[in-house]
């Protein structure tokens, strides 16, 4: 059976280990001393001596970047000459996990909040010399929580965590500022979060089921000087929206960049 320690355990980590144990056979060890809620049949560690002389298949690193130089050390040992390293932490290069163990196969995986409910996209890349079997086997770990994409560079995930890791908080943003504005105009809150939402549902399963291109489902539902023109208009009619999502995913990308 394959054995899988996970490093820390919070809100993401916590929601992905779910998955992971509702999807797989895995033997999985979680090793913080904040005892955090598992699911049934995993264990748990407070500290790297209560895993005695365990050895493992996978490292998972799930902590907050500025603790992994103090706390991954320790725990290297306990993985198998041939186990892979892994690791959710964003903000912390493939490349500095690969200098605390020379040799070691490593890869990342940059998840988004949907994957708590199984509806996340994930990007994956490998760093150095990774086997088809680990590669695989981490990357039937992150289909448990949604789609993936494999990314053959660490600025492309960079890239990857602009649009997606990042990405639920714009649509958050864009969605506040849509209830506020139905609010605006009349309605109650709870009204307003109900249109809103409920738009975006409806508007998001039509572009997913449609074989039409975005700009043709926004065509079809735009008559010529009546009230959908009309708010385009003042939303992007001289491309002010589409420059600031540009500018959006260019200061996440940047910020990405400075933080490896």
């Amino acid at each position: 059976m394959t054995k899988i320690l996970l490093l820390g355990c919070g809100n993401m980590g916590g929601a992905l280990l779910k998955a992971w144990a509702a999807n797989t056979d895995h033997e999985f060890t979680v090793a913080d001393p904040a005892n955090p809620d598992l699911p049934e049949g995993v264990s748990q560690v407070g500290s790297v001596e209560e895993l005695g002389e365990q050895v493992f298949d996978y490292l998972i690193v799930a902590l907050k970047p500025q603790l992994i130089d103090d706390v991954l050390p320790a725990y290297l040992p306990r993985l198998s000459p041939s186990g892979v390293i892994s690791s959710i932490a964003a903000g912390y290069s493939a490349a500095k996990l690969a200098a605390h163990a020379p040799g070691r196969s490593v890869i990342r995986i940059m998840p988004n909040l949907p994957a708590v409910i199984g509806k996340g996209v994930s990007g994956l890349y490998a760093h150095g010399a990774v086997s088809e079997n680990a590669s695989g086997e981490i990357e039937r770990l992150a289909l448990c929580s949604g789609e993936i994409v494999w990314v053959d560079s660490e600025d492309m995930l960079d890239r990857l965590t602009a649009v997606a890791g990042s990405g639920p908080g714009y649509v958050f943003e864009m969605l506040r500022a849509y209830v506020e504005a139905a609010e605006n105009l009349g309605f109650s809150e709870k009204d307003a979060k109900n249109l809103v939402l409920g738009t975006v549902r409806g508007t998001l399963e039509l572009a997913l089921q449609s074989d039409l291109s975005l700009e043709d489902l926004r065509k079809n539902v735009t008559s010529k000087g009546g009230t959908t023109a009309a708010g385009l208009d003042a939303l992007n009619g001289k491309g002010e929206f589409s420059a600031q999502i540009r500018d959006t995913l260019e200061a996440a990308y940047k910020r990405a960049v400075e933080l490896r």
